[in-house]
């Protein structure tokens, strides 16, 4: 049997032309998408032209919802009430789900963004919330593998979809190194396709540490705002099918 893996991306953060003009062009290669709807970025033009795009593409859209933090770009914890948060998010969500309807389409899950994934990885309220949500809107869960958020999701039978990156730097423990970090964004492609290539045949990897581990996602995703994103697109999307590996949705 040919091995699938997904390759997402997170749109519409970069409301300007060209940024636009990106994000439609790297809809070409993935097979799903992650649109920002209000948290840290995006609008309800970038929602409706991201949404319109994927459906002409067919690619599988998800809504990409953050802190509210526009400010920071939700790259930011926020010591925030949870009632405040869930309010916020379910914001979110209504507005794009209420888009995709009016552009006859529909979303097939959600990933959190930013410094809310990241905390909804260890922190049990959060990854609840998150579990939640996905369980009321009926849609699959985007989360980092293997973390507390997909045993949150396995215990309530959520469906849930292991992800891991090709270009961010791992620490031992299989976190994400924080991109305060200098180095946290690989910047060589060649480091970027050769882990991405590790990652979706499930082989070993080097942490940032020496550490060599291994994760089993279902999708790889793809900053869209990574220097050279929409090139190292094109050659990883190249290097998994050249390996065999096909691209296509999971969901």
């Amino acid at each position: 049997m040919t091995p699938v893996i997904d390759l997402n991306a997170d749109l519409g953060e970069d409301e300007s032309p060209e940024g636009i003009a990106r994000d439609i062009e790297i809809m070409e290669i993935v097979s799903s998408c992650n649109i920002a709807c209000g948290g840290h970025a995006g609008s309800p033009e970038t929602m409706r032209t991201m949404l319109m795009a994927a459906k002409s593409k067919g690619v599988a859209a998800g809504a990409h919802p953050s802190y509210p933090d526009r400010a920071g770009f939700g790259r930011k914890s926020m010591d925030i009430p949870l009632t405040e948060l869930e309010s916020s998010l379910t914001e979110q969500l209504r507005r794009i789900v209420a888009i995709a309807a009016d552009v006859g389409t529909m979303l097939t899950h959600i990933k959190p963004h930013g410094a809310l994934y990241n905390d909804a990885q260890d922190n049990s309220m959060l990854s609840n919330l998150l579990v939640d949500m996905a369980d009321r809107s009926g849609l699959a869960l985007i989360g980092m593998a293997g973390m507390q958020i997909q045993k949150t999701a396995t215990a309530k039978s959520i469906a849930f979809i292991g992800e891991a990156f090709v270009d961010r730097q791992y620490t031992s423990t299989g976190r994400l190194v924080s991109r305060s970090e200098v180095g946290a964004v690989i910047s060589q492609e060649k480091e970027r396709l050769r882990q991405g290539l590790s990652l979706a045949q499930g082989l070993p990897f080097p942490a940032r540490d020496g550490v060599h581990l291994t994760v089993e996602a279902q999708t790889l995703c793809l900053h869209s705002d990574s220097d050279g994103a929409l090139e190292t697109a094109k050659q990883m999307r190249r290097a998994l099918e050249k390996a065999g590996i096909t691209i296509g949705n999971v969901r």
